[in-house]
């Protein structure tokens, strides 16, 4: 079965081969291309079901799977936060080489064809609690680890640093991109009933620090 790519802006690319960055303990950063938006990425976690968050873009899956393979971690598992072309694009791929287990968001236009399992709000994977952050797509979830104090943030926020402003900080994607910019402001305060130290994101710099409280400051700008 053909693998349906979600329409989306054309963005020039450069193909990237780094190693992957682990930045903090058994969680890894594999940056897969750049575009005058910003980097790229997947992120892959370590543990009981080693698990990679999202795939890049349809032609980055080489550097995706070299960095995967440098991390001598074998993902059972593949979470798709949402669908946009820079989060499904290697998915195939990675289903043909890891053989993994699918887990998609529901609503999500590949749910039905691609997913071993469609999730939703409340639904645990690899200890992650999927909580559904509608706004940039009306089907993307975050996922939040409060154990091991993570959160993959899908497109939910971005790093700061993706519109020229200091690294360590947090901002909402840019209004093009997203459906409901004012929807993505209101979900975003969902975030802060729970307690992550480490916010990953996959445009502009994941904040390693007090994310959680990070996060707080900002979103105070514009959430009650």
């Amino acid at each position: 079965m053909s693998l349906r790519m979600p329409e989306t802006i054309s963005r020039p690319k450069r193909l990237v081969h780094t190693m992957p960055t682990e930045l903090v303990d058994d969680v890894y950063e594999i940056t897969c291309a750049e575009t005058p938006n910003g980097h790229i990425r997947a992120y892959l976690v370590d543990g009981t079901h080693p698990t990679l968050f999202d795939s890049g873009l349809p032609d980055s899956t080489e550097a995706l799977i070299e960095g995967i393979d440098a991390t001598a971690i074998t993902p059972e598992r593949l979470v798709i936060t949402h669908t946009d072309q820079d989060h499904i694009g290697g998915l195939a791929a990675v289903i043909e080489k890891y053989g993994v287990e699918t887990y998609l968001p529901a609503g999500s236009e590949l749910a039905g064809e691609r997913a071993d399992t469609v999730y939703s709000e409340g639904d645990k994977i690899s200890g992650f609690v999927a909580l559904h952050m509608p706004g940039h797509r009306s089907h993307q979830h975050v996922l939040v680890n409060e154990t091991r104090e993570i959160a993959v943030l899908g497109d939910a926020v971005s790093g700061a640093d993706q519109r020229g402003l200091p690294a360590g900080y947090f901002h909402l994607p840019p209004g093009m991109y997203s459906e409901d910019l004012i929807l993505a402001e209101e979900s975003v305060g969902k975030l802060l009933d729970y307690e992550f130290e480490v916010g990953l994101v996959y445009h502009g710099s994941s904040v390693t620090e007090n994310a959680r409280d990070t996060l707080e400051a900002y979103v105070g700008g514009f959430v009650d």
